[in-house]
């Protein structure tokens, strides 16, 4: 168990917009900062981080919460990891009790797959590192492949040595379980023996963008023509392929602050630009390109350069990329090696400045490669040239912004010595025959969808619900401030008829909601904002320095969601960016008490209704027997709505 002082160390430590901006590109947004969702597919951000109340919002999905609740839901931590890694990135020491046998056990499966995944990393580094094989043979290649010593500790590289299960025996010694090692994909279980997955290969641990390993890629050493050259690790429950890239995590702050990622094929592209001294660049890891890969990216920067070897085969497989690329709404550069050369191999006979140079004088636009090395393979073809066209056309049609495609339009047609107007009409039909395409698509769920809604009956609003999730906000967002509240006694005048009479007084918001509910008699219908209510009432009685922050931190995870769901519903309104457009809307903290009696009077009028309505009900279900008693209080609770209602400016 980690100590109760470290926790609070970590919260009063972490920075969440610091913590959050290693995974999401943010940008500011008033006092708050905005981005894309990492949790679902979008283009306009929705994604909200408060500073000042140390939590974030994803409006997309619905979840939220503290800088924990965002490691557990983005990294999949559980609570105690979270905790450690937040330790680790603000250099906190952690103050911990031995873990029990059965708390090792206790661990659920996923976590299970990630131990067994760190262990196979420090076995493969010692083996590289402290062995006289690993050194003679591993060792040896990294350093013949130009590696230093600091290069190759920095990306945990690492050896299997050729006994067919060196690691596997080690592995189980260790007490690591057989169904794990076989599940990661490092060991195969073939029933009465198992044997190493990466026997005699150096190795490459595959990270998550937090640091977590999730897989391995391994490079055989020997001129075995029967054994792949590369060998990754199968998928599993913590290693999807297509949706991790290579060096993300040692790429990642390099990518946000340079706003453009370079985007290579193998490991050993991504290990010799950062030896160099370019760090913005990742690896698809030996697989073709992907959407879930490009979304991986597109939190970090909307701009991509893609580099590749210059051979055709390499110019070929990056153009099958680029339309997946624009398709994301991102803009996309292309640079290619000379012939002979890939980026592994030229970054290691270049310095640095000599590297960038060349990165900035030959990266071209999409549209002018494209063209180029289409246009060279059908120059004296009209068919062919002709395809070229449609080709580069299809691609233009992926972009989703309609200005950026017109300026590719106008560019392919200067190029391509072609009419804008030939351009521009086919790329009308093309984008009119993907909307046609859709349309029969939607078509059938649509007129179902109609079915449905006559027979869906409309959802009323809840309105008790509603005023008593506000009064929870009012009381995290202003309960210990002090405010003049205009208070409203009943009287009865000089004719005998009941009249509000006000009465300024000062008053801690906390306590004006509380004496208010209680005076009234008013009871929470929510059972969860009962229990969170009188919390927060106890909290700010006994702490005149209360925060939302520090109550959060404290709440289960259940109620930490639900209180962020609260405090983040304004900051919905942000992502619109109001103030561009010349609308500026009023601030709460501009009238606290204004707010407070409104929505305290609200809740009267409801609950007065709702009486009303219940003495109704008691006069129909008794036709014969009309009680003069009822008959007077509804009299009586209709008056005292009707001063209420005027007291809030509404029509009855």
């Amino acid at each position: 168990m980690i100590s109760k002082s470290t926790i609070d160390q970590v919260y009063e430590t972490a920075r969440l917009e610091e913590v959050i901006g290693d995974f999401v590109q943010l940008k500011k947004a008033g006092s708050n900062y905005k981005g894309l969702s990492p949790f679902s597919e979008e283009r306009s951000p929705s994604f909200m981080v408060s500073p000042v109340k140390q939590i974030w919002k994803d409006f997309s999905s619905g979840k939220g919460g503290n800088v924990v609740a965002f490691l557990m839901e983005h990294e999949h931590f559980t609570y105690p990891e979270a905790i450690k890694y937040l330790a680790k990135k603000y250099n906190i020491e952690i103050e911990e009790t031995k873990k029990s046998n059965e708390e090792k056990e206790a661990q659920d499966r996923r976590e299970s797959l990630y131990l067994v995944s760190e262990y196979a990393n420090t076995y493969f580094k010692h083996i590289l590192h402290k062995t006289d094989k690993g050194k003679a043979i591993g060792l040896s290649y990294f350093k013949e492949r130009g590696f230093t010593d600091e290069t190759i500790k920095k990306f945990d590289l690492g050896y299997c040595t050729e006994a067919w299960s060196g690691f596997t025996d080690e592995a189980l010694k260790k007490g690591y379980k057989l169904e794990f090692l076989a599940e990661t994909g490092l060991t195969i279980d073939k029933g009465d023996k198992q044997f190493d997955r990466f026997k005699g290969r150096v190795m490459f641990p595959i990270q998550s963008m937090s640091g977590r390993v999730l897989g391995f890629g391994g490079r055989i050493l020997t001129n075995d023509k029967k054994a792949a050259k590369y060998l990754n690790s199968p998928e599993s429950d913590i290693y999807h392929k297509s949706k991790v890239l290579y060096g993300i995590y040692h790429a990642k702050q390099s990518i946000a602050k340079e706003d453009n990622c370079y985007l290579v094929e193998g490991y050993t592209d991504v290990i010799q630009f950062h030896q160099t001294g370019v760090t913005n660049v990742v690896s698809s890891s030996g697989t073709a390109l992907t959407s879930d890969q490009i979304r991986l990216i597109n939190r970090l920067t909307k701009n991509i350069t893609v580099l590749f070897d210059g051979d055709a085969a390499g110019m070929r497989a990056s153009i099958r990329g680029i339309d997946l690329i624009l398709e994301q709404g991102m803009n996309v550069k292309v640079c290619s090696f000379p012939e002979g050369e890939d980026p592994d191999s030229f970054a290691k006979t270049n310095t640095l400045e000599e590297l960038k140079h060349y990165l900035n004088e030959n990266a071209k636009d999409f549209i002018q490669f494209k063209a180029s090395v289409l246009f060279e393979e059908s120059q004296n073809d009209p068919i062919k040239k002709a395809e070229t066209i449609r080709d580069i056309i299809n691609s233009i049609a992926k972009i989703p912004d309609r200005i950026k495609r017109e300026v590719y339009i106008q560019e392919c047609s200067r190029i391509m010595d072609i009419s804008e107007d030939v351009l521009f009409s086919t790329l009308a039909q093309l984008t009119q025959k993907e909307a046609n395409d859709q349309a029969k698509q939607q078509q059938k769920p649509q007129q179902a969808f109609e079915v449905i809604k006559h027979q869906t009956p409309i959802t009323k609003i809840d309105v008790q619900y509603v005023l008593e999730r506000k009064i929870i906000e009012i009381l995290l967002l202003y309960g210990n401030k002090t405010e003049d509240f205009e208070d409203l006694v009943l009287k009865e005048n000089e004719k005998g008829v009941l009249i509000l009479e006000p009465v300024i007084q000062q008053a801690k918001v906390f306590e004006k909601v509380f004496l208010d509910l209680q005076d009234d008699e008013m009871e929470f219908s929510n059972e969860q904002f009962k229990t969170l209510y009188y919390k927060i009432i106890e909290t700010l009685n006994q702490n005149p320095d209360f925060s939302s922050e520090q109550f959060i931190n404290n709440e289960n995870q259940e109620i930490s969601s639900e209180i962020t769901n609260i405090l983040m519903e304004d900051e919905r309104y942000e992502l619109s960016d109001w103030e561009r457009k010349n609308i500026f809307p009023k601030s709460k903290k501009e009238s606290i008490a204004q707010l407070v009696s409104e929505t305290i009077l609200s809740l009267r009028c409801h609950l007065i209704d709702k009486k009303v309505i219940g003495f109704q009900q008691k006069t129909i279900e008794n036709k014969n027997e009309v009680n003069r008693s009822i008959l007077e209080e509804v009299k009586d609770y209709s008056g005292l709505k009707m001063l209420l209602s005027r007291k809030l400016n509404r029509v009855l």
